[in-house]
């Protein structure tokens, strides 16, 4: 099967959806698919690139920031992408023809380009659906219902689900996004878990302590995306809280809109058990993550829709126990609780949040039980192999799918 798959970051970027992409073009690659990865590169200096990585032909196409600080920019290059992919590699895109498009969102504005691809061959479509988005922006007080932008971006929404034919949301509680939003009957809809390698990784010091002037201390590492949904002043409050503690340390690492923000707090509120650093290579990110001691999850508390933030995934493979701030209603925490993979809060509760870290930091014991419970986790719910098979078992391949369809309990 000829297979493209869309997705706006790919390594070497350090976001979880970049190494989700490559980690399930290598495994569609070794099931012997023709695979092909289309995304864009901001830095790229011609129009189109089109090269070979193992078995795999990544087409990047130059465009506009899509992790801008600024709303309306980043607004403006989602928006054009579809449009620009097409005109930039369309020449290639047409003499490659495939029969499965799978695309990640976000972004929302795929549908013009899968349409597009779908058309060439007759093509059939999947998407994996990461993020709720304008459901969260509204929820956060980002954008107004009565507001043009947000039926700008809602009208986006539904001409993405059209073009699917299948959809793969995070977690069961997604659903009932579709059935409120009345959108349960548009296609088939299940849930496809986040996925990776569950290989043992073997990750070489490379003195990532020292360089920070951490020795001794209980690392806390928050890596990926710095925005409006993950409440990084959250983050915050809880280093506030462990002031008085100087053997605790948050490390926070990467990019976007709030980067710039959180920078100017932390110098504001002379937080010393703090350090940011801009965003890594994927490699020098599980470098660092290898030599810290628990990973750290944010989310906004008044968030209504679900997530199973990527940067888990690591957390998971790496073996780091999970201290998580989350909003409500959220399934991370009857997941990762089942497991007893890490210890999970509501945010909004700063006393929990705080006596939680104290407990993973006084306590090397928990911190490696937990740790391995999460390799387990991992290993059960979250495999790269698993993900390809019930993505697959759509168009024509021989696997069932582990995903619940519509209609059924996912209980």
């Amino acid at each position: 099967m000829r297979i493209i798959l869309l997705v706006d970051r790919y390594l070497p970027s350090p976001l979880s959806s970049a190494k989700m992409i490559y980690d399930l073009a290598t495994e569609f690659a070794r099931l012997d698919h023709e695979v092909t990865v289309v995304t864009s590169d901001a830095d790229l200096a011609a129009d189109v690139d089109i090269s070979r990585d193992r078995q795999v032909t990544v087409v990047r196409v130059r465009a506009g920031k899509i992790r801008h600080p600024s709303r309306i920019i980043r607004t403006i290059n989602e928006t054009r992408l579809s449009g620009l992919i097409w005109r930039r590699a369309g020449s290639y895109l047409r003499s490659h023809p495939c029969d499965l498009v799978v695309a990640y969102s976000p972004t929302i504005f795929w549908s013009r380009l899968i349409s597009n691809l779908k058309a060439l061959a007759g093509g059939r479509s999947y998407l994996v659906l990461r993020d709720l988005f304008p459901q969260w922006a509204l929820d956060a007080g980002l954008l107004r219902r009565t507001g043009p932008a947000f039926w700008y971006f809602r009208w986006q929404e539904l001409r993405l689900y059209r073009s699917a034919d299948v959809i793969g949301v995070q977690s069961p509680a997604n659903l009932d996004h579709f059935s409120n939003s009345g959108l349960r009957g548009r296609g088939r809809l299940e849930v496809l878990f986040n996925w990776t390698v569950t290989d043992e990784l073997s990750v070489a010091d490379a003195g990532w302590r020292a360089r920070l002037g951490l020795q001794g201390r209980v690392i806390f590492m928050f890596g990926g995306n710095f925005g409006v949904a993950q409440d990084m002043d959250n983050l915050l409050r809880l280093a506030s809280a462990l002031k008085g503690d100087s053997d605790i340390c948050l490390l926070l690492v990467g990019e976007g809109s709030e980067y710039a923000r959180i920078e100017r707090e932390i110098a504001l509120r002379a937080l010393d058990n703090v350090k940011l650093l801009p965003a890594v290579s994927h490699g020098d990110y599980l470098r660092m993550l290898a030599e810290c001691d628990v990973g750290l999850v944010t989310l906004r508390r008044d968030l209504k829709t679900q997530n199973f933030p990527g940067k888990l995934l690591s957390y998971m493979q790496l073996r780091k126990p999970i201290l998580a701030s989350i909003n409500p209603g959220n399934d991370l925490k009857d997941v990762v609780q089942t497991y007893d993979a890490g210890l999970v809060c509501e945010n909004g509760d700063d006393q929990q949040f705080r006596q939680s870290a104290l407990r993973l930091a006084s306590d090397p014991d928990l911190r490696q039980r937990m740790g391995n419970n999460a390799r387990r986790l991992l290993h059960d719910k979250f495999d790269v192999a698993s993900a390809a098979r019930q993505i697959l078992s759509h168009f024509g391949g021989d696997a069932s799918p582990r995903g619940w369809q519509i209609g059924q309990d996912p209980a």
